[in-house]
């Protein structure tokens, strides 16, 4: 899962956009609509990127689609002090 969560958050266009959204989520369960407006992104982004976020084991969401509330995952709280580091480094 380190692996993971650094080419995720890292090693990819939009890593740091990854970090922003899943800091915001770890600070409070929150939609698309809600995250694209307090990180000042456009909603389309938020989307996609909670896509591969989801992808790779890292958030869940709970819900319906359109108002899905995305959650760290179980095994992304397990490797919590790497998703800190790579925060730390990478905002």
């Amino acid at each position: 899962m380190e692996g993971v969560l650094w080419y995720v958050l890292t090693g990819t266009r939009g890593g740091s956009n990854r970090a922003r959204i899943l800091r915001a989520i770890d600070e409070r369960p929150r939609n698309a609509n809600k995250l694209a407006e307090e990180l000042d992104l456009d909603y389309k982004t938020v989307r996609h990127h909670l896509d591969v976020l989801k992808e790779n084991d890292i958030v869940r969401d709970t819900g319906d689609d359109y108002g899905a509330v995305y959650l760290p995952t179980d095994r992304a709280r397990q490797n919590w002090d790497t998703v800190e580091e790579i925060i730390q480094n990478a905002l």
